[in-house]
């Protein structure tokens, strides 16, 4: 399944009240691709999460960055979509050069949710963009 555009997602979000944006993350993680277990590894955990999180790079044919990410919590899973869906199917260089947190500030994640379920979001960023910088 196809993350929608970031563009798409911030327009719908800000027209949402909270509720509606907490349903809204949730279905969106729903949307990720399945990541299966194999790849839910120690190597592939994102540290400093309240929720455990796994976040896998894959090189498509094109030479761009597919990524492959879970939680186990719903509200997680979504802000991880958000995450990914800002460097989704980019090439590497692009993905170690773009400013994802910039790129979530519409969606002020830090009013909306609970500093635990939001924690974590800098250091899956960090790892994202290094390990885009490894591969580019």
């Amino acid at each position: 399944m196809t993350l929608p555009p970031l563009s798409d997602l911030e327009t719908e979000y800000e027209f949402l009240d909270s509720e509606d944006r907490y349903r809204l993350l949730i279905d969106l993680g729903r949307q990720l691709e399945p990541m299966p277990d194999a790849l839910k590894t120690d190597a592939t955990k994102v540290r400093g999460c309240s929720a455990s999180v796994w976040v896998y790079p894959t090189i498509t044919d094109e030479g761009t960055l597919h990524w492959l990410a879970d939680s186990n919590a719903a509200i997680t899973k979504g802000v991880v979509a958000l995450v990914v869906a800002s460097v989704q199917d980019r090439p590497a260089a692009e993905v170690a050069e773009t400013d994802i947190a910039a790129k979530l500030e519409p969606f002020d994640l830090t009013r909306e949710l609970s500093s635990n379920r939001t924690q974590g979001v800098p250091n899956m960023i960090a790892l994202i963009r290094e390990t885009a910088e490894r591969l580019k």
